[in-house]
């Protein structure tokens, strides 16, 4: 492999520069299963007509497996935010625009959230009880096919010198519930330790979707659950703490 530059890299995979394009290099050991739905996710969502990089290829490299999208250049909301904290809640307010914006379209063939986390539920090593409980609170949650990203974070949203965002990582996308999305928008900023930034963000989004923070919050031990699965040992008390304190109804 001989890429222009490296852009990322994550734990079982190097994201590289080439031109006009970005390319995704997965580790051997990553499920060829999980990196076609991760190409089949941003192709289903590039048709319903948001913003995001364009897919180009799936192929091998080097015997690995690599996803080839349009590379798009600009700052993410995260870099915007560091380089000009003044302006934080101009680009939050932006933010949660974009979110709301990707919510408002419809992929009816992409997975169902509520499926996703009944099957992330099962996964964790949680008791059973634990486990019965956030099945059925999941059950009784209301069942939208809203589009959701699944990892809408600041780093994962692109604003070009002419003042355009592009949304990135498709990996995740399922069609639910967005106050599901949300809530985990939410956990993901206090994860990274940005628990004002996590307010301000859960605030504007209940605000600008009418949506009662109760609700949003109902979420929390459902996507705390599911997050605990990747396994982090790092995040682990921090998520069960989020799984655990919440009184069951």
């Amino acid at each position: 492999m001989d890429f222009e530059k490296v852009i990322a890299k994550r734990s079982k995979k190097t994201i590289y520069k080439d031109g006009d394009k970005a390319i995704k290099v997965f580790n051997e050991d990553f499920k060829k299963s999980d990196i076609l739905n991760e190409a089949l996710n941003q192709a289903r969502v590039e048709e319903t007509g948001l913003n995001i990089p364009s897919i180009l290829e799936v192929s091998k490299i080097d015997g690995k497996w690599a996803i080839t999208s349009q590379f798009i250049e600009g700052k993410t909301i995260a870099k915007l935010i560091e380089e000009n904290p003044e302006k934080t809640d101009e680009y939050m307010e932006l933010f949660v625009d974009i979110q709301l914006k990707i919510q408002s379209k419809r992929s009816p063939l992409l997975n169902k959230l509520k499926d996703k986390m009944q099957g992330k539920i099962s996964q964790t090593d949680l008791d059973a009880t634990t486990r019965y409980e956030l099945h059925t609170r999941l059950a009784g949650m209301p069942k939208h096919n809203k589009v959701c990203h699944g990892d809408f974070n600041p780093s994962n949203v692109i604003i070009t010198e002419s003042g355009e965002a592009y949304v990135i990582d498709w990996a995740h996308a399922t069609q639910g519930n967005a106050s599901a999305d949300a809530a985990r928008t939410y956990l993901l900023f206090m994860l990274h330790g940005q628990k004002k930034l996590g307010e301000k963000y859960l605030n504007l989004f209940c605000e600008k979707s009418d949506t009662a923070k109760q609700y949003v919050q109902q979420w929390m031990p459902i996507v705390a659950a599911s997050q605990s699965v990747k396994g982090n040992p790092e995040e682990k008390d921090f998520l069960m703490n989020w799984v655990n304190v919440i009184d069951y109804e």
